[in-house]
């Protein structure tokens, strides 16, 4: 068994990608609580960069789980167009596209209330496909 520190978070590694997965996979949990509980304060800003980390996350698991390391935005992008393509009829890009719109509204706060809110329903459907892969 291995230890690992990644971004300030320890993991424990049984085998590399299996602990990879479980771990982006409690990520993913807590950041759409924390976003689920920031909505509900109307601290969009800050629920907006959760629902971007969930749906991140999310695609990391999955990614780990194929034994895929994503590193950067840029490979998350690009993860989430091959996924796409092997499931055109999710809409993922779309979905993904509009998380990166929430991510840019944690920095500026410009985003209207109710686009957070749908926001906060595309990335729990988004989630429900991609676990669905797990």
């Amino acid at each position: 068994m291995s230890t690992l520190i990644w971004r300030g978070v320890q993991l424990v590694q049984d085998g590399p990608m299996a602990s990879a997965t479980e771990n982006y996979l409690r990520l993913n949990g807590k950041y759409l609580s924390e976003a689920e509980d920031l909505t509900r304060q109307r601290d969009f800003a800050q629920a907006s960069d959760k629902l971007w980390g969930a749906t991140a996350e999310i695609v990391k698991a999955v990614a780990a789980k194929r034994g895929v390391e994503l590193g950067t935005d840029a490979s998350l992008w690009d993860y989430v167009s091959k996924l796409n393509a092997e499931h055109p009829d999710w809409g993922l890009r779309r979905d993904f596209s509009y998380m990166g719109n929430l991510h840019q509204n944690f920095y500026e706060d410009w985003l209207p209330e109710d686009y957070v809110k749908n926001g906060l329903e595309i990335a729990k459907g988004f989630v429900k496909r991609l676990r669905s892969l797990l």
